[in-house]
């Protein structure tokens, strides 16, 4: 597994603020994919499963650390360095596994593909 891709970037996310983003909206680089269901702070095992509701048909998607860009307290919204069809491509949400490692290392394989922090032309 990769550390950093399941790390907030330090520009984002300041562990010592204790802020819990469950509940937040959740945009990608081009609009809305849901909202935050479940959030974690770990160093190195950090992610969001957000929960698309009836934009992908109310399936969950786990999205590492790494991938949001923004938090906005105020507007309660995270931002997200993907497309909606980048994360709809990513391997499908497990309930019962994603907190295993072996599922996390296929969300990790593929989230790890694009540069660390953006998807393909997103920087």
């Amino acid at each position: 597994m990769q550390p950093e891709l399941w790390t907030y970037r330090s520009d984002v996310y300041d562990a010592n603020k204790s802020l819990d983003v469950a509940g937040y909206d959740v945009e990608a680089t081009d609009g809305k994919i849901g909202s935050v269901d479940e959030a974690t702070y770990d160093v190195g095992e950090s992610y969001l499963v957000v929960d698309t509701g009836p934009w992908i048909f109310g399936k969950k998607v786990l999205l590492p650390a790494s991938t949001v860009t923004q938090i906005d307290p105020q507007e309660r919204k995270i931002y997200v360095a993907r497309t909606k069809q980048e994360i709809k491509d990513a391997p499908e949400f497990d309930e019962s596994t994603f907190k295993e490692t072996s599922y996390r290392d296929r969300v990790g394989e593929y989230y790890g593909r694009f540069p660390y922090g953006g998807g393909p032309g997103t920087y």
